[in-house]
């Protein structure tokens, strides 16, 4: 009301004004104080939200107890004496794109998982292929496995050697006959998320894409990524050229045709 400040209704939370003249707001404020009191309905301050507290260890274990009741098959939690658990969670994998793999590689096999044998380390040759839209991994993971440990894993498992940051991990969800999709954050726990939803997938299941809900981070890419993107730019650019030429080759010649015709005609 006095300085005639102005601002966006949702940015109200996010102002707070320094008042060096007296005003509606300062008739109760001491000559040493310079901030603006939440009087004024044009200024609110930002309370932040308070983090839930995390569960307790016996929270946990009626958690997993009731978990475990729900299941159908032998994919069970456990809790260990540390206070952590473990479990089983399914990644359904929808990549639209292909993937990078090494070239001429055997699929890996169990002594080279318990050996910790990088396939992907003995070859530079490099070759893509595009996976099965309804291919899904099954991983047992850890209660402090986070989402960004889960992606490593799963590009490890299929043996893709692309940037892991080319790829962001979603919890699927159904309510009202729709179907959601949300990012989870690099640092979240997947296993808790199951925990808290329960065994059954229609109500949570996690799905793999292209990391798109962010700015691109070319960075990630190789040189031969980058140039293959600039020729497939280039070629969309030539066929929208050509489609708007033809499109006002056709608008040129109807009219070319109706003048024509009205030459022929009495005014």
């Amino acid at each position: 009301a006095d300085c005639r400040y102005t601002c966006h209704q949702e940015c109200r939370s996010l102002i707070q004004l320094d008042c060096r003249r007296p005003g509606p707001c300062q008739s109760q404020l001491s000559p040493e104080s310079t901030l603006l009191p939440p009087c004024s309905q044009n200024v609110t301050q930002t309370v932040e939200e308070e983090k839930p507290e995390p569960p307790t260890v016996q929270e946990i274990k009626q958690k997993i107890e009731k978990y475990n009741a729900k299941v159908t098959n032998c994919l069970l939690m456990k809790l260990n004496d540390d206070g952590t658990y473990t479990g089983f969670i399914k990644v359904h994998l929808k990549l639209r794109r292909p993937v990078t793999v090494p070239a001429g590689i055997r699929p890996q096999s169990i002594y080279d998982a318990l050996k910790e044998v990088n396939l992907a380390d003995m070859t530079d040759k490099r070759t893509s292929f595009y996976l099965p839209l309804d291919a899904i991994k099954q991983l047992h993971i850890s209660s402090t496995t986070t989402v960004s440990e889960v992606i490593q894993g799963l590009l490890k498992k299929f043996m893709v050697v692309d940037n892991p940051r080319k790829f962001a991990l979603f919890k699927e969800m159904r309510k009202d006959g729709q179907v959601l999709f949300q990012k989870l954050p690099l640092t979240e726990y997947p296993l808790y998320l199951r925990l808290l939803a329960g065994p059954d997938t229609d109500v949570l299941s996690f799905v793999l894409k292209e990391n798109e809900t962010e700015e691109v981070e070319w960075d990630a890419f190789s040189v031969p990524e980058l140039q293959n993107f600039l020729m497939i730019l280039d070629k969309e650019e030539k066929e929208k050229i050509q489609q708007v030429q033809r499109k006002y080759e056709k608008f040129k010649q109807r009219l070319q045709q109706t003048l024509k015709e009205a030459r022929g005609k009495p005014g």
